[in-house]
């Protein structure tokens, strides 16, 4: 279970290892939108070459736009690396057979990225479009230019149906998009808080920096470790009685939706514990 993932330039090659220490749950080399079209090949040479040992935490790669020119170079150099723990990412994703279809050909995880009405419409079938597929993510800079969005308000909706989506289709809860005012750690942990409100887990980000506050924003609090651990031992409780109905302590019957929700918050407090 992650919460952070570090966007890094894949023209950057001096930049690799220190994401890769930087205490991110994982990495992200782009090969997109962070390259300009003549630094392609440059930037695909070096995070092949980077990927040709194992990492020590799981680095994806975020591969060119899958109807372009550039994707079919990249898969190339990205099949079979040993440091390509993570997967593929996939932009502007709009098609579920376009996913479907590369499923059956490279041996990676996938993850999509819906950037657009049309993607967003699609956006269950996509995440279910094949096994391969291991979580759905929100491009919110290019959805808000396709909708015409200049506000946070504005992408309420959309973000709501890419986490059902993706309950939907038994992916993980969706990780939120990139906050991009590297200085606004204000502005980041209040929308982290947002997000997490709607159902997002996690967060993609662009700077070091912003690591510490998306962590702080999705750890579980105190209250929360609690409330979990009551539910859980009232489960067990029941279980030695070998009885089916749990009965909270607050007259509430738990249910496997509440059980799951009360793991993942035990789990999350044990792999990111609160500072002392």
């Amino acid at each position: 279970m992650l919460l952070t993932w570090l966007y890094v330039p894949g023209d950057r090659p001096d930049r690799f290892a220190k994401a890769v220490a930087s205490g991110a749950d994982a990495v992200i080399l782009d090969l997109e939108d962070a390259v300009v079209a003549g630094r392609k090949a440059y930037a695909r040479e070096a995070v092949a070459d980077f990927l040709a040992v194992v990492q020590p935490v799981p680095v994806q790669v975020r591969v060119n736009e899958l109807t372009g020119p550039d994707v079919a170079a990249d898969l190339a150099a990205l099949r079979g690396l040993p440091g390509l723990g993570g997967g593929l990412r996939l932009p502007k994703v709009e098609s579920p057979e376009v996913v479907a279809a590369l499923g059956e050909r490279v041996d990676a995880p996938l993850h999509p990225l819906v950037e657009s009405a049309v993607g967003l419409e699609a956006a269950y079938a996509i995440a279910a479009a094949h096994p391969s597929v291991a979580s759905l993510g929100l491009g919110e800079a290019d959805l808000r230019s396709d909708l015409g969005v200049s506000h946070d308000d504005g992408l309420l909706w959309a973000r709501g149906r890419v986490v059902v989506a993706a309950r939907a289709a038994g992916l993980p809860p969706p990780a939120m998009s990139v906050h991009a005012d590297v200085a606004d750690t204000d502005g980041l942990a209040a929308t982290c808080a947002a997000g997490r409100r709607l159902g997002f887990l996690g967060r993609a980000a662009i700077h070091p920096r912003q690591l510490p506050v998306i962590v702080d924003a999705f750890r579980p609090s105190g209250a929360e470790v609690s409330r979990a651990a009551e539910l859980l031992a009232a489960v067990a409780e029941a279980e030695q009685r070998d009885s089916g109905t749990v009965v909270l302590p607050d007259g509430r019957f738990a249910d496997r939706a509440m059980v799951a929700a009360a793991q993942r918050v035990v789990d999350l407090a044990a792999r990111y514990p609160a500072s002392p």
